[in-house]
C-alpha cells in the first residue's frame, strides 16, 4: 500500500512540475516546422564547390550539376522560410532557407541547409517566422564572392 501511496505522489509531483514548466516559459515549446523540399530545393542542394589556390588562398567555386543548371533563367516556385539580411520588420532582399531559422541544423553537424538569396520586383514582406512561397526567376550569381548566395531568385514575387 506503500508504495502505491508513494507512486501517486510522485507522478502528482511530476505532473504538476511538468505543467509549471510549460506555463511558466512557453517560448521553449519549438513548433514543428512544415517540409519545404522540394524538387527545385533538392536541385540547390546538389551545387557543390571545385577548390583552387591563388598562392596559399583556397578559391572556392561553385560548380552546377545538370539537374540545377536546366533552372538557370527558368520561373520557379520555392516556400522556404524569410532570413534577414538587414535588420528591421520589412524586407525586399533576403535569404529564403529550407529551414526556419531557429532549427537551423549547420548549428549542428549536418552541415548547411540551402539557402537562396531573393530580390522582390515590387514592395517588401514583413518578417515572419512562418513559412512563405516565393516564385521568380532563378539566376546564378556571376560574382559569387560579392554577394549572399550563389542562386538567387529575381523579379520575386510571394505567392499567397
Amino acid at each position: 500500500m506503500k508504495k502505491i501511496v508513494l507512486f501517486v505522489f510522485l507522478s502528482f509531483c511530476t505532473l504538476s512540475f511538468v505543467r509549471a514548466q510549460v506555463g511558466q516559459f512557453p517560448e521553449m515549446n519549438v513548433p514543428d516546422h512544415t517540409p519545404m523540399m522540394n524538387n527545385t530545393w533538392e536541385a540547390i542542394d546538389k551545387m557543390m564547390y571545385k577548390v583552387t589556390y591563388e598562392g596559399n588562398k583556397k578559391v572556392y567555386t561553385p560548380t552546377y550539376p545538370p539537374v540545377l543548371k536546366a533552372l538557370e533563367n527558368k520561373t520557379v516556385e520555392l516556400p522556404g522560410y524569410l532570413v534577414p539580411l538587414t535588420s528591421g520588420r520589412s524586407h525586399k532582399k533576403f535569404m529564403l532557407s529550407v529551414l526556419p531559422v531557429m532549427q537551423c541544423m549547420f548549428c549542428g553537424s549536418n552541415g548547411i541547409p540551402p539557402m537562396v538569396e531573393i530580390f522582390l520586383k515590387d514592395g517588401s514582406v514583413l518578417f515572419t517566422e512562418e513559412p512563405i512561397k516565393i516564385k521568380g526567376k532563378m539566376k546564378f550569381n556571376p560574382e559569387p564572392l560579392k554577394g549572399n548566395s550563389e542562386i538567387q531568385i529575381i523579379d520575386a514575387v510571394v505567392i499567397k
